[in-house]
């Protein structure tokens, strides 16, 4: 049975592909924060004796896909695929995974919003028939997006209350074709949307358009309204970025009463994290581990994961470019 497109930019899995493993790794931080009953493994060491924070998050990288795997017997010659991406250039970290893995890699990049991209694009090739079991993984470490995106954290520089902290952590998922797990229903993939803000320091304002813009796409393709859903759970806009969400729904008469920001819960209130988190992974973690729980209790039946990535870089801020932005939908169901 073939996926099938549903108005301009969804796309509906009548198979569902379903959630068969999952495993989230969060770092020391993130493990003292009101989520950390929900992660799988937190880290006593970010650095995991590393000798630089860009092995370290390859490291978390591979062990959280290994243990997501194991939870099903699974080896890597099971996967047909492993669709995956992190912020550094070239999707590094990811790419060395791949590398122990040997299984076909496809890279991709959506910033804080890889994770709901992977889920899209898994599910369209379960549903094509083309896969029957499929990996998707992200990560980010708090070191290495400083040291790409801003500055070391030797030089300590002084953060805005709109930074976002990012994550340090992994989250792995087996998507497939048969079994038992939640199960990914649609897919809505979002345009890239820029309207002129180039504030690198506040990034969810600059994000909050896209969110906005994939989720009335994704209500007007499905028919559905908001409150079809249990949750909303947009990643990473943080506080300031979902407060824009807020304001700009409600100049569109949309009302959003059920809508999260993952990058806003998984710190709490803890003003040390600024606006609050952001980073491949939280989306990833935040999913993983406390959706999925939800799911599995029975407190959540419908979920809309939308992930939203600041498509931006060092040179592009440097030369006075705007940001660019994106966000990608994924409709998870129990």
């Amino acid at each position: 049975m073939n996926g099938v497109r549903v108005g301009s930019q969804t796309i509906a899995f009548p198979s569902c592909p379903r959630l068969i493993a999952m495993h989230t790794v969060v770092g020391k931080q993130e493990g003292q924060g009101p989520y950390a009953e929900y992660f799988h493994e937190i880290l006593a060491d970010d650095l995991l004796g590393q000798k630089t924070p860009e092995k370290a998050e390859r490291q978390i990288l591979e062990q959280t896909i290994d243990q997501a795997l194991r939870k099903q017997g699974l080896v890597p010659q099971d996967i047909q695929y492993y669709v995956g991406g992190d912020l550094l250039n070239q999707v590094i970290s990811t790419v060395f995974s791949a590398r122990s893995l040997e299984v076909p890699f496809l890279g991709i990049f959506s910033a804080c919003g890889t994770f709901s991209q992977g889920l899209g694009l898994a599910s369209v090739l379960l549903q094509g028939g083309f896969a029957d079991k499929v990996l998707v993984a992200t990560s980010s470490h708090y070191q290495t997006a400083e040291r790409q995106y801003r500055y070391p954290i030797e030089l300590n520089v002084q953060h805005v209350s709109t930074n976002q902290h990012t994550v340090t952590g992994a989250g792995a998922c087996v998507l497939a074709a048969d079994g038992e797990g939640p199960k990914i229903t649609h897919a809505t993939f979002g345009k890239v949307v820029d309207m002129g803000l180039k504030n690198p320091n506040d990034m969810g304002s600059a994000m909050a358009p896209a969110a906005l813009a994939t989720l009335e796409q994704h209500l007007a393709d499905t028919g559905r309204s908001p409150d079809y859903y249990d949750l909303i759970l947009t990643g990473d806009l943080g506080r300031q970025g979902l407060k824009m969400l807020r304001i700009l729904a409600e100049k569109k008469n949309l009302q959003l009463n059920n809508v999260a920001d993952g990058g806003a819960l998984i710190y709490g209130d803890n003003p040390k994290f600024g606006a609050g988190a952001s980073g491949a992974a939280c989306s990833a973690v935040m999913t993983l581990g406390y959706v999925n729980t939800q799911l599995f209790l029975g407190k959540l039946h419908k979920v809309l994961l939308i992930g939203t990535g600041a498509m931006l870089n060092q040179l592009t801020i440097q030369q006075g470019e705007s940001i660019p932005t994106i966000a990608h939908a994924a409709a998870i169901e129990a």
